[in-house]
C-alpha cells in the first residue's frame, strides 16, 4: 500500500524505538538482536511494498562500514595480536573451505549449477561482524576465543565479497581467467591493509591536532574518516571493508582526543544502522516466498552449521594450539548476519537467473543460524567450560581532553591490575614537571587527590599535563 511521508517518518520512529527495546529483550534470551529486526521488516511488508535491492545494498554497505568501525575501535590490539595468525587463516582458508562444502550441498539441494552453488556458498561463507560483536560483546567468554572470533569476523568479509563478485563474473562471463581473479584478491587485501594503516595514522594525527569549536564534531570527523577510508580504498581497487577494520583498530588503540565521546557516538550510530539495515533487509523478503525454500533452507543451514563450518575450522586450525573444545566453540560461533544478506542482493542486481531463490535461501539460512547458534552460544560455552571467571585485566582505557588553544591536555585513564601505579601513593609517583593529578573517581565517588592518596585498580584518574609530558605520564601511570 502507498503511504505518505508523515506515515513513513512515524514508522521510522517506531522502528527505532522498538529496535532499542528489542535489544534488551534479545540480550536476555541470548539471541542476536538482528533476528527481531529482520522479523520486524518482514511484518512491515503488510504496510509497505519495498523491493529496491540497489538502495538496500547501498545502505547495507554504509551500515557495515559503521559497524566495522565501531567494532574495530573497541578491539584491543594487545588481545588480538597473539591471534592474528589463526584469525587470518580462518578469514581466508576457512571461508574458502566453507564456501566449497556449502556450495556442493546447494548445488544438489537447490538444483543449481556448480557455479551457482559455489556462489551461494560464498555468500553464506563468512562470519558476520555485527552478529558476533552483538553476542560476544557483553559475555564473559574466554578472552583468547573472543579475540579470535572478533578478529576473524572483522576481517573475513573481504574474502566473501571477493568470492561473490568473482563467481558472479564467472557465471556471466565463463571465459574469465580464474588466475586474474586470484591475483586481484591479493591486490585487494594488500591495498586494504596498507590504506587502513596509513589512513588510520592520518586520522589519529588529524583528530589530535585539529582544534574544533565543539567536542561533538570529533565523532563526526572520525566517522567521516572511516567512510573516506572505504571510498578511497575501494575506488583504487583495494578491499574497503578490510581497510576500515584495520584503520579502526589503529584508531581505537591510539591516544585519542575525546576518545570516550567518539566511542560512545560510534556505538549508538552503529546500533541505529543495524536497526535500519536489518529492517530493510527484512522488507526484501516475503514470508510466503520463504515457504518455497523451507525444507531446503533448513537442510542447508544444518549442513552449514554441523558440517561445512566445523570441517573448515578443524582443517584450517589443524596445526594451531587450540584444543578440541575451543575449535568446537569457534565452529559454533560462526554466526551469519548482515553480510550474507547484503551479498545476497548482488545476484539480484546482476540479474542472474536464480537470484531471488538464492536471496530467499540465504535469508532463511541466516535467520536459522542466528536463532539456533546465537541462542545456544552461551550454553555451549558453559558446557565446554570456556567461560572466563578470572578478574579482567584488560588494557587501560585512555581519553585525551583537548583544552582549546592551550598546550595542555587532560588525560582520563583507567587503572587496571597490571598498571605500574596500582597500589602506589601519589607521593611516590615520579610524574613529569607540570603534570598534576586533579581527580580520582572510585566506585562512582569523586576523591580529592592528596600526596597520601593511593591509586587502586578500577580507579579513573584525571591528569593535567602538557602535550610533551603526556607519554611519560602515561607510562608511569598505566604502562607502555
Amino acid at each position: 500500500m502507498d503511504i505518505g511521508i508523515g506515515s513513513l517518518i512515524f514508522l521510522f520512529s517506531i522502528m527505532l524505538i522498538i529496535g532499542v527495546l528489542a535489544t534488551k529483550f534479545s540480550s536476555r534470551l541470548g539471541l542476536p538482536a538482528l533476528i527481531l529486526f529482520l522479523l520486524a521488516g518482514m511484518l512491515l511488508n503488510n504496510l509497505i511494498y519495498f523491493a529496491n535491492a540497489e538502495l538496500t545494498q547501498l545502505i547495507g554497505i554504509m551500515a557495515l562500514i559503521i559497524i566495522l568501525f565501531d567494532g574495530g575501535t573497541q578491539t584491543k590490539w594487545t588481545s588480538i595480536r597473539p591471534v592474528i595468525g589463526p584469525a587470518s587463516v580462518l578469514a581466508t582458508v576457512g571461508v574458502l573451505l566453507t564456501t566449497i562444502i556449502t556450495g556442493f550441498a546447494a548445488m544438489y539441494i537447490l538444483d543449481f549449477s556448480l557455479m551457482e552453488g559455489m556462489l551461494f556458498g560464498a555468500i553464506v561463507g563468512s562470519t558476520d561482524a555485527a552478529a558476533v560483536f552483538s553476542v560476544l560483546g557483553n559475555k564473559n567468554f574466554n578472552k583468547r576465543l573472543t579475540s579470535t572470533l572478533e578478529a576473524e569476523s572483522g576481517s573475513n568479509d573481504p574474502m566473501a565479497v571477493f568470492l561473490t563478485v568473482a563467481l558472479i563474473e564467472l557465471i556471466q562471463i565463463p571465459e574469465t581467467s580464474i588466475w586474474i581473479a586470484i591475483g586481484g584478491f591479493f591486490l585487494q587485501m594488500g591495498l586494504g591493509l596498507v590504506f587502513g594503516l596509513v589512513l588510520g595514522k592520518a586520522t589519529v594525527m588529524v583528530i589530535n591536532h585539529i582544534k574544533l569549536d565543539t567536542s561533538g564534531l570529533y565523532p563526526v570527523l572520525a566517522m567521516g574518516a572511516a567512510i573516506f577510508t572505504y571510498a578511497i580504498t575501494d575506488s583504487l581497487g583495494g578491499s574497503g571493508l578490510l581497510a576500515v577494520y584495520v584503520m579502526a583498530v589503529f584508531v581505537g588503540n591510539s591516544d585519542l582526543t575525546y576518545r570516550y565521546t567518539i566511542l560512545r557516538f560510534n556505538e549508538g550510530f552503529a546500533w541505529m544502522m543495524q536497526i535500519v539495515m536489518f529492517t530493510l533487509l527484512g522488507l526484501l523478503v516475503f514470508p510466503s516466498q520463504l515457504l518455497d525454500v523451507f525444507w531446503q533452507g533448513i537442510l542447508l543451514a544444518i549442513i552449514l552449521m554441523f558440517i561445512a563450518r566445523p570441517v573448515a575450522i578443524f582443517i584450517s586450525m589443524l596445526f594451531m594450539k587450540y584444543n578440541v573444545k575451543e575449535k568446537l566453540f569457534i565452529s559454533w560461533a560462526g554466526l551469519k548476519g548482515a553480510v550474507p544478506i547484503v551479498l545476497g542482493t548482488y545476484p539480484i542486481i546482476a540479474g542472474l537467473e536464480n537470484s531471488q531463490l538464492i536471496f530467499n535461501a540465504v535469508f532463511f539460512v541466516v535467520l536459522f543460524s542466528a536463532l539456533v547458534q546465537g541462542g545456544t552460544l552461551t550454553w555451549l560455552a558453559e558446557k565446554l567450560r570456556l567461560i572466563n571467571h578470572e578478574d579482567d585485566d584488560s588494557t587501560p582505557s585512555i581519553e585525551l581532553i583537548n583544552l582549546g588553544a592551550t598546550e595542555s591536555e587532560i588525560m582520563k585513564m583507567t587503572i587496571v591490575k597490571r598498571s605500574p601505579a596500582n597500589g602506589v601513593s601519589l607521593n611516590h609517583l615520579n610524574l613529569p614537571k607540570d603534570t598534576l593529578i586533579i581527580g580520582i573517581t572510585r566506585n562512582n565517588t569523586l576523591l580529592t587527590p592528596t600526596g597520601e592518596s593511593v591509586i587502586q585498580k578500577g580507579d579513573t584518574v584525571y591528569v593535567l599535563s602538557d602535550k610533551e609530558s603526556r607519554l611519560k605520564a602515561k607510562e608511569i601511570l598505566v604502562g607502555k
